[in-house]
C-alpha cells in the first residue's frame, strides 16, 4: 500500500502532462495564407486566383507564340511558292520535251 502511494506522489498526473501539451490555433503573421498547394492543400483564395492568373498568362502568351509561328510559317510558304514561279517561269522559256 505504501509504495502504491508512494508512485502515485512520484508519477505526474495525466491532467498536468496533458496541459504541458496543449495547442493553440496557428497563429499567421502578415502575408501568410494558410496551407500552400505544394503541401497538399488547395490553398486559399488568394492563391488559387493567383495561380489561374498565372495559367491565364502562360497560356495567353504561348497563344501568341503560335500565332507568331504560324505568320512565318505562311511567309515562308508565299516566298517558296514565289520562287517555284520564278524557276517554272525561267525553264518555260528553255524549251525541251518536258515543257
Amino acid at each position: 500500500m505504501l509504495r502504491t502511494t508512494i508512485l502515485k506522489a512520484a508519477r505526474p498526473s495525466t491532467a498536468v502532462s496533458r496541459a504541458a501539451f496543449t495547442t493553440t490555433a496557428r497563429a499567421l503573421g502578415a502575408g501568410d495564407t494558410g496551407a500552400p498547394p505544394k503541401t497538399g492543400g488547395f490553398g486559399d483564395a488568394f492563391q488559387r486566383r493567383e495561380r489561374a492568373q498565372e495559367e491565364m498568362f502562360i497560356r495567353k502568351a504561348e497563344k501568341e507564340k503560335l500565332l507568331a509561328l504560324r505568320e512565318k510559317i505562311k511567309q515562308q510558304q508565299d516566298h517558296l511558292q514565289q520562287l517555284q514561279d520564278h524557276i517554272d517561269e525561267i525553264t518555260k522559256d528553255q524549251g525541251g520535251e518536258q515543257n
